[in-house]
């Protein structure tokens, strides 16, 4: 078995951030950090390892209360090709690529395809995007980074 991961490292967006193990949240929605929650990004610890077969999920916030930058504030100014890292509790470095970025209404995200493709060793990154909806406290949006082991 993979060991856990410990830090988030993209370098091209100045992300290196340390892991917390999340789980869903009673609504379905998978749960974002809480011990240091605009700075830390959340691994979903029911799903896949980063390193396995399947579809490892990490989440992070875009922002804080006032619109403040969170963690995942530039994770939309990725490219295809940008290199996503993963440090695991052993101390190994797994070397992700991003392959596809994609929006979807929180409605429409194509969960089996975030959660569950079995088809490769992936990574996908989970944020907000779009517009802040105040009356329903999220965005209308949910930006998904896909990235693959290699």
């Amino acid at each position: 078995m993979v060991a856990n991961p410990i830090r988030l490292i993209i370098t091209s967006i100045g992300i290196n951030a340390s892991v917390e193990q999340v789980g869903m949240l009673s609504n379905g929605d998978m749960a974002t950090p809480t011990q240091n929650p605009w700075e830390n990004v959340g691994w979903y610890k029911a799903g896949t390892h980063p390193g396995e077969r399947g579809s490892a999920v990490i989440d992070g916030h875009l922002d804080r209360p006032g619109g403040y930058q969170a963690v995942f504030w530039y994770l939309q100014d990725l490219h295809i090709g940008d290199a996503v890292l993963v440090v695991n509790a052993d101390g190994k470095t797994l070397h992700f690529r991003v392959t596809r970025i994609e929006l979807y209404a929180p409605q429409a995200a194509p969960i089996q395809d975030i959660f569950g493709n079995r088809g490769g060793t992936y990574l996908n990154l989970i944020t907000c995007a779009g517009d802040w909806i105040p009356n329903q406290h999220q965005y209308n949006l949910r930006l998904v980074v896909y990235t693959t082991l290699g």
